[in-house]
């Protein structure tokens, strides 16, 4: 990849839950843990804090952009040790709910990935972690169904 490009990653899942639902697993630290990490930091306003530990080696941090309840939000994204090369706060994860009858759409675009190779390890992150998103915000137990 030539310097000074960047990869983009876009996701899209539908969820059986209203946006308002949706929205507070990516605004409530106790919420966003059911579906993504073990730990979570989370200030939803713009400058506020993003933190959540995926594991002890897998630290994203970045910062609140926008957040506009319950229709869209946006953060910095980065690993604590700067893996992959993606220093904290590097990149930018915007996500966007629509409603769609008694259910969201969640349109996820993570953007300012450095190379091609963190980019489809991120899609691979956000593959798995959006389904388990599906599953937690409809009241399922995502740990229950992905063993089932």
């Amino acid at each position: 990849m030539e310097a000074g490009t960047s990869s983009v990653v876009e996701c899209e899942v539908r969820i059986d839950a209203a946006p308002e639902t949706v929205f507070e697993f990516f605004t409530d630290p106790v919420k966003a843990v059911r579906w993504m990490g073990d730990d979570a930091t989370l200030d939803p306003r713009p400058g506020g804090i993003y933190k959540v530990a995926m594991n002890e080696q897998y630290v994203a941090i970045g910062e609140y952009v926008e957040v506009d309840p319950p229709h869209h939000l946006s953060f910095t994204w980065g690993w604590k040790d700067d893996l992959e090369r993606m220093p904290p706060g590097s990149s930018t994860v915007d996500i966007t709910l629509e409603p769609d009858g008694d259910a969201t759409v969640v349109r996820l675009v993570h953007s300012g990935i450095p190379t091609q190779e963190a980019a489809d390890s991120h899609r691979g992150g956000w593959n798995r972690f959006l389904p388990r998103l599906a599953i937690v915000a409809a009241g399922g137990d995502p740990d229950k169904e992905e063993n089932a």
